[in-house]
């Protein structure tokens, strides 16, 4: 797991957002990950099984405001790497991302 990775999530989770995560198949064969890191901080973990590598870094926030981008919500990617965030105000593109992650969801475990 990254530096700081998933704290910024678990904050979220404890001021009561409704933060739910979907992974890809690799975190479970690693031995702590992101996933356990946020299971055991009590945040809905889905694992997507049907794809190899799930690369979406994106937030839908109050149906309204769309974030992403490469940005990986690490300590590392905030103070040392070069990525980029970009952030959408877009009642319909927040749809139009929420139904793809719905999708994602109902395959995931």
């Amino acid at each position: 797991m990254a530096e700081g990775e998933g704290y910024g999530q678990k904050r979220a989770y404890n001021r009561a957002v409704d933060l739910q995560v979907i992974l890809d198949k690799s975190q479970p064969k690693q031995p702590y990950t992101s996933a356990t890191f946020l299971t055991h901080a009590k945040i809905p973990v889905s694992i997507d099984s049907m794809h190899t590598i799930a690369h979406n870094e994106v937030m839908v926030i109050d149906g309204a405001t769309v974030i992403t981008g490469n940005f990986t919500f690490t300590k590392a990617a905030e103070e040392k790497n070069a990525e980029n965030l970009l952030i959408i105000e877009s009642a319909e593109l927040a749809r139009r991302y929420t139904e793809n992650w719905e999708a994602h969801r109902k395959h995931s475990k």
